[in-house]
């Protein structure tokens, strides 16, 4: 894996919306708070554009994504919000010239898709993490906390959930493997595709937001069903936030349907976690070891070595 610069004081961060756009009071509500941290901040073309809900058309954005690469001042890059419409930038963005510049990149929910587009293309390290959006209604410290962590080149560093946040064991165990995932509907569009991701040997993290119980199922019986589930060594899920049911209901919420469909594998399994679309959000490096430890009922995820690396 090739794994870019470290994150230092003073680093300047290159923000960019290349899914949909920010209100431009958010946007700057929350820029101010890493101005207030000490990095400088630079925001893409693309955050001023509009294209229906984009963030500009496709050109635009991927034009955007690799001129923050090729900008030598940046030293990350970090995306103002998910959305909808990555599948579109994907084929426009080069590869090559990130594979030369590597940078810190991240994002979560429909950044999922650069994530791992970037690191399959490049072996770049990519991260799973907070957003602008993620401190849209009051600047979250523990967010804040576990990106810098991540970043800042330490190692090995133990993440949890805060206090206020119960994860759930649904089965017990110990798993080493390289940390890879996202949402949930991205990964599964990528079955079938040349843009499939290989899960084999991997600690897989997973999460949604806004859907239906049985859509939720549906996803999961698609995977296992794909052999997504096969070889891997841990599953973690996120939290499912805002999931709901029919006027028929269910019959099962998403633990028991987790355990339904995944319940025979011989691996932890934990949910509830924070890396999906609630308040609290962990940064997760994309393909770099981990130790997933669900044993005694306070899960927590080591990334076993920095995925960043120091100024040469």
């Amino acid at each position: 894996m090739i794994k870019p610069k470290r994150l230092m004081p003073n680093s300047t961060i290159g923000i960019i919306s290349p899914s949909y756009w920010l209100d431009n009071k958010i946007l700057s509500l929350t820029r101010s708070y890493f101005d207030s941290a000490g990095y400088k901040t630079i925001t893409g073309k693309s955050c001023k554009l509009r294209w229906g809900p984009f963030a500009g058309t496709p050109q635009e954005r991927a034009k955007d994504i690799n001129e923050m690469f090729a900008n030598p001042e940046i030293n990350a890059i970090l995306c103002a919000r998910g959305g909808y419409g990555a599948n579109r930038v994907l084929p426009l963005i080069n590869y090559n010239l990130i594979k030369n510049n590597p940078k810190i990149f991240i994002g979560f929910s429909d950044i999922t898709a650069y994530l791992h587009s970037i690191t399959q293309n490049t072996n770049l390290v990519t991260f799973h993490g907070p957003m602008l959006v993620s401190h849209k209604h009051e600047f979250v410290k523990f967010n804040f906390n576990c990106m810098e962590k991540v970043i800042s080149g330490n190692s090995p560093v133990v993440i949890k959930n805060p206090k206020s946040l119960t994860a759930r064991v649904l089965k017990e165990g110990k798993a080493k493997g390289p940390i890879l995932g996202g949402n949930m509907c991205l990964l599964s569009n990528r079955l079938g595709t040349n843009m499939e991701i290989d899960t084999a040997g991997k600690i897989l993290f997973l999460e949604d937001i806004d859907e239906y119980l049985y859509s939720f199922e549906r996803m999961l019986l698609h995977m296992r069903d794909a052999n997504m589930f096969e070889k891997i060594k841990g599953l973690i899920f996120g939290e499912l936030c805002d999931f709901k049911d029919q006027e028929i209901p269910f019959g099962r919420n998403s633990d028991e349907i987790i355990m339904d469909i995944c319940g025979d594998l011989d691996i932890p399994i934990v949910s509830n976690f924070a890396c999906g679309h609630g308040k609290y959000q962990v940064t997760l490096p994309i393909s770099v070891p981990a130790m997933l430890n669900t044993n005694g009922g306070n899960p927590e995820i080591t990334i076993l070595e920095s995925p960043t690396k120091e100024e040469e």
